[in-house]
């Protein structure tokens, strides 16, 4: 979705040319990941952080593009919102001390965009769902003014003729009708890529499809939307159904644009198939010819792109840069809340990644790791979970303890360094037992403050405070 659109309308003669393309570069992908040695090189990670710009009351503030263009900071995007920047950190080798690295770089751009939205009189927050957002901040003028995501809006609406209906059933239940896709724009997240040796994708990535759901269970940081206690991520919940392009043409595909899945993968290859086969293309804009970086390795832009509109929870990646490359990107994880804890998040996940990457998880249910997945969304800590070798259920902040040596034994066996691992897991670990997420902290923090609309604004700033002192959310007071 980082590709530059260039216009926001587009013919059906253009969509049936875009599908042809798509046809075409399916088969120059199997090609590409045929050739000896394509994709090799040293683990590498990755991050993308997206982040709320707010008034200094706590309320959302629509001028992304003013404060990208005062930040004139490459790493910095427009994300669908006008009150949402994303930013791109630096790729690093997941070897040493790349957890630190991270925190390092977030603080840094954080306050980049912190000095460039002071111009625009506000501030910048990292949270998944900004507890004081209303519905007047979902009108059509709050989608970015850049062409993609008009190009965007169009094409979804193109697929689906009704209304897009979102229903969120937790402590209290949430239902909207809305036009278009902005409701996407109220969820921000932290998402890690890691590259990733095109033998070894489709071990890597069920490993992840398993380790994403006690990840995101000690994860949470989105308790609610509009008013509404709903889940512990209710990001999950409100981004699949705000961009479900399933109308009643549709309801034969058994997946979701944004979704988990429904089954364990062979191969990368089946996995961009699927997803010209199952979904229909929103964003056909086609290119000339180009090579990629110095080798001769095929851009794939039309294949890239529209991969970038399907929403896998943990998403495959063909990047054509340095000599053509594989990642798992995943994308579960939430914003905030703070840099340290975004981190330790990291390193659980990724840790989790490689231990299981070396083990058969395909012989466990995928049903299990599906259910864990949801469970996890919506309950958190207290989330009932199966896992390989367990007789039965067991709480989600139980086994994440029982995992944690696991997860120390896969970033070992990244190299990275045992103190920086220790470090991030011991976070970790501390969050679960003294039963303080994001998500916890935030629900306990409105309720002392009365739950209505100026309190979650009172909250927001208290939240940004606490996030950009640099500690971590268990240490959090009120």
């Amino acid at each position: 979705m980082g590709q530059k659109v260039d216009k926001d309308r587009y013919t059906e003669a253009e969509f049936l040319r875009f599908r042809a393309k798509l046809a075409e570069q399916l088969d120059t992908l199997h090609e590409v990941l045929a050739r000896p040695g394509f994709g090799a090189g040293p683990a590498t990670i990755g991050a993308e952080l997206e982040m709320f710009l707010i008034t200094p009351d706590g309320r959302p503030l629509p001028r992304n593009h003013e404060v990208q263009a005062a930040a004139n900071d490459d790493r910095l995007t427009l994300e669908l919102g006008r009150f949402n920047l994303e930013a791109n950190l630096t790729p690093l080798p997941i070897a040493g001390r790349p957890f630190t690295a991270l925190v390092r770089e977030m603080r840094e751009i954080m306050a980049v965009v912190d000095k460039a939205a002071a111009t625009q009189g506000g501030q910048a927050v990292a949270i998944g769902i900004l507890p004081s957002l209303s519905e007047f901040d979902f009108t059509h003028g709050a989608l970015s003014g850049e062409g993609r995501y008009r190009a965007l809006a169009r094409g979804m609406r193109r697929l689906r003729t009704e209304p897009f209906r979102v229903r969120v059933e937790g402590v209290e239940l949430l239902e909207l009708e809305v036009e278009g896709v902005i409701l996407e724009s109220a969820n921000t997240s932290w998402q890690v890529h890691l590259r990733t040796a095109p033998a070894d994708f489709a071990r890597v990535y069920n490993a992840a499809q398993l380790a994403i759901g006690p990840a995101l269970a000690v994860s949470g940081n989105s308790p609610g939307f509009l008013g509404r206690r709903l889940w512990e991520e209710t990001r999950i919940a409100l981004f699949e159904e705000a961009a479900d392009d399933r109308d009643v043409e549709r309801l034969d595909r058994r997946d979701r644009r944004v979704g988990f899945g429904s089954g364990w993968v062979r191969g990368i290859g089946e996995m961009f198939e699927t997803c010209v086969r199952d979904y229909e293309p929103v964003l056909p804009m086609t290119s000339a010819p180009k090579e990629g970086a110095g080798e001769g390795v095929p851009e794939l832009a039309e294949l890239r792109l529209h991969q970038g509109t399907v929403w896998q929870w943990n998403r495959p990646v063909y990047d054509p840069g340095d000599g053509g490359h594989l990642r798992v990107e995943m994308r579960a994880l939430p914003a905030g809340p703070s840099a340290p804890d975004m981190a330790a998040n990291s390193a659980f996940l990724l840790g989790l990644t490689a231990a299981l990457a070396v083990q058969s998880v395909e012989d466990f249910p995928f049903a299990g790791a599906y259910r864990n997945f949801y469970r996890a969304a919506i309950h958190g800590l207290d989330a009932p979970m199966s896992w390989p070798g367990l007789d039965e259920e067991i709480p989600a902040e139980r086994l994440a303890l029982d995992l944690l040596p696991v997860a120390a034994a896969g970033l070992d066996r990244m190299g990275v360094d045992p103190d920086e691992t220790r470090w991030a897991l011991d976070i970790v670990r501390e969050r679960v037992v003294r039963r303080r997420t994001g998500a916890i902290w935030q629900r306990e923090a409105l309720a002392r403050e009365g739950g209505d609309q100026a309190a979650a604004a009172r909250v927001v700033s208290r939240y940004r405070e606490l996030s950009l002192a640099g500690e971590p959310v268990h240490t959090w007071s009120f």
